[in-house]
């Protein structure tokens, strides 16, 4: 996109693990086994740490205790462990900027994640992919922060209403966070189609190529942005997007879960 590369120029690009660079390979390779994530993850003991207190967290409620990664693996999944290593990645390659109240960044982007997978299940896609694509979004506007401190102090200004950050980026910046995000995503060779999802999520319905996951995403960034979200909130939504994507509002306000539930990696 035009006036990205500027963009990036003016920016230093977070550094990422030799771990989570070599996690981001394995989304490119469908028949990634357990033992080659599991390795991957063992090799940083920080990390296996961090998702074995996770995975023995109440929000799994487990029949057991997990005591390595291969029993995570077990009991969880493959894909959501690899999921949840890669944002817990992600969260460390970020020095926060001034101006930024870090926990609610995370808890809303965190938020975002849950809507998006929750959402994709209605759909038959790719619950995990759509729980890291939600969980990129915000991403970057932390590199807003670095290049531009005083566009950011402007984005992040009460009151925030759903969707009102986006356009305030897109004034003071030129570009949504998703854009920006999109970019580094491309950067960091994360799978094309995470890349052009970040990149629609701003306005899914205006691109000739729709992207269901970027539609996904772009609900679920409004929902993480409504304080106290409830059911009620859905009606506020797109409802153009809604329609494109074959969502059922009944089905919506009927199985609506609410943001504390998702899952926190502090």
């Amino acid at each position: 996109m035009q006036g990205l590369d500027a963009f990036f120029a003016s920016v230093t690009l977070p550094s990422m693990s030799e771990v989570a660079h070599a996690l981001i390979q394995t989304l490119h390779d469908e028949n990634t086994d357990v033992h080659a994530i599991s390795h991957l993850i063992s090799r940083d003991p920080a990390l296996s740490a961090r998702l074995l207190r996770l995975a023995n967290s109440a929000q799994f409620g487990l029949p057991r205790g997990v005591g390595s990664i291969d029993d995570a693996i077990q009991m969880v999944g493959l894909g959501q462990v690899r999921t949840l290593a890669l944002s817990a990645c992600l969260s460390d390659a970020f020095a926060p900027p001034p101006g930024l109240k870090l926990q609610e960044f995370w808890q809303t982007s965190m938020a975002c994640a849950g809507y998006a997978q929750w959402l994709a299940a209605a759909l038959d896609m790719d619950g995990q992919q759509a729980w890291l694509t939600g969980m990129m979004l915000r991403l970057g506007e932390l590199l807003i922060g670095q290049a531009n401190p005083q566009a950011l102090t402007e984005i992040e200004r009460l009151p925030h209403q759903p969707g009102a950050r986006w356009e305030r980026e897109k004034r003071l910046v030129g570009f949504a966070e998703g854009q920006i995000t999109a970019e580094l995503a491309r950067r960091w060779n994360f799978p094309m189609q995470i890349a052009q999802a970040l990149e629609r999520t701003y306005d899914p319905l205006v691109e000739q190529a729709f992207s269901r996951l970027g539609a996904v995403v772009n609900l679920a960034g409004l929902l993480a942005d409504t304080p106290d979200a409830d059911a009620l909130a859905i009606d506020a939504l797109p409802h153009d997007v809604i329609e494109t994507l074959g969502l059922d509002v009944r089905w919506m306000k009927a199985t609506f879960p609410p943001a504390d539930g998702f899952i926190s990696l502090n």
